[in-house]
């Protein structure tokens, strides 16, 4: 590969497109979006401890195994063993992601070992933090829009959770039925909606559940949609940029995940409304979105104090769709329906090389 390449790559412009061409050939338009992609990328995507320490023989280059997933996303590849054929088959491609020949592309092993590091470390999440912050976080956002997937896995349904620690003193019974004359009954133990507000974006992201099992949501229709796997949480940003995801299990519902989005999305851009559907609306969730700073417009369930949504507010509610969009652009063309790993570590990590790949081109169309 020729030295200018990687600085040709890393500060593309639309007018260096014939210069790429001379060197690699004729550029098509899964290539151009690759292309478009790696430009946004951060200079630093954190791959220094994956580097040779001196010990043994030297790794395949991580960077480009990074650039091979991220092609796996565009080009729209199913398995890694599809990926590999096509690099050592496409020249284009092969060069783009980094390796001159075929036979300096690695086994597939080596590509399952580096995922593995990659989805333990969580660089997809880093890379795609420091992305939003960068091109993102000096600007004002109009709307972020919250919403769920369903993620459908191949795996088995979670056991039930481990008893706990022998060590640990179980909590005293609750005794049943009603108090005695002048006694006050005990109260309830807090939801964990009641507790967010007053905990930390790592507290509240390592006390919800993260494994296997399965979900139910009502489809576009009315009908119930059943799956087993997990739920995608978004919050997009106007443009159809996704600015925070977090991953859970299928069956916990949305309003759980609300405030950790909005804790999350708030470390990173700076927005004026919170939009969601009916499945947030929460005294607590309306609370803390105007504890922000921003005005929570989320349509509210058919109940005994229902209010509907004003013109204005419907209007703005209508902007909602970004997440929508984003949903069914990651799953029809970025990988979010061909889940091929197992845990909720890899699961996040594939699942992040797509919503990468769709916030770059969210925000390379936003600059272009």
């Amino acid at each position: 590969m020729s030295t200018d390449l990687p600085v040709l790559r890393h500060g593309l412009q639309c007018q260096l497109f014939p210069l790429l061409e001379e060197q690699l050939g004729l550029l098509g338009d899964k290539d151009r979006m690759f292309l478009d992609v790696l430009a946004l990328l951060p200079d630093d995507l954190g791959l220094q401890r994956y580097e040779w320490c001196g010990n043994g023989r030297p790794p395949a280059p991580r960077l480009w195994i990074f650039h091979s997933f991220v092609a796996k996303a565009v080009y729209g590849y199913a398995t890694t063993a599809a990926l590999i054929e096509a690099l050592r088959s496409r020249p284009t491609l092969r060069r783009l992601c980094g390796w001159e020949s075929a036979s300096d592309i690695p086994e597939e092993c080596t590509f399952s070992r580096a995922f593995a590091d990659f989805a333990a470390d969580q660089l997809p999440q880093r890379v795609h933090e420091t992305a939003v912050k960068l091109h993102c976080g000096p600007k004002l956002v109009g709307h972020v829009s919250h919403d769920s997937t369903a993620i459908e896995a191949r795996e088995k349904r979670a056991s039930a959770a481990p008893a706990p620690a022998a060590e640990a003193p179980p909590a005293p019974p609750r005794k049943r039925g009603r108090p005695k004359k002048g006694q006050e009954p005990p109260p309830p133990p807090p939801k964990r909606l009641e507790l967010q507000p007053q905990r930390s974006l790592a507290e509240n992201l390592a006390e919800l559940p993260c494994v296997c099992d399965n979900g139910c949501k009502t489809g576009s229709k009315g009908q119930p949609e059943y799956w087993r796997g997990y739920k995608l949480h978004l919050s997009v940003a106007d443009g159809d940029i996704p600015v925070s995801a977090i991953l859970t299990s299928a069956s916990l519902h949305d309003s759980q995940v609300a405030i950790p989005l909005m804790q999350m999305s708030a470390g990173r851009v700076c927005s004026f409304y919170d939009l969601g559907d009916a499945a947030y609306d929460a005294r607590a969730i309306h609370e803390f979105s105007r504890r922000l700073g921003h005005v929570p417009i989320i349509e509210p369930v058919q109940r005994g104090d229902w209010v509907p949504l004003d013109p204005a507010q419907r209007q703005r509610f209508g902007q909602r769709s970004a997440d929508e969009r984003v949903n069914a652009r990651l799953k029809d063309q970025f990988g979010g329906r061909t889940v091929r790993v197992r845990g909720a570590l890899k699961v996040m990590a594939h699942l992040m090389f797509g919503v990468l790949v769709i916030t770059a081109l969210g925000i390379w169309s936003r600059l272009c």
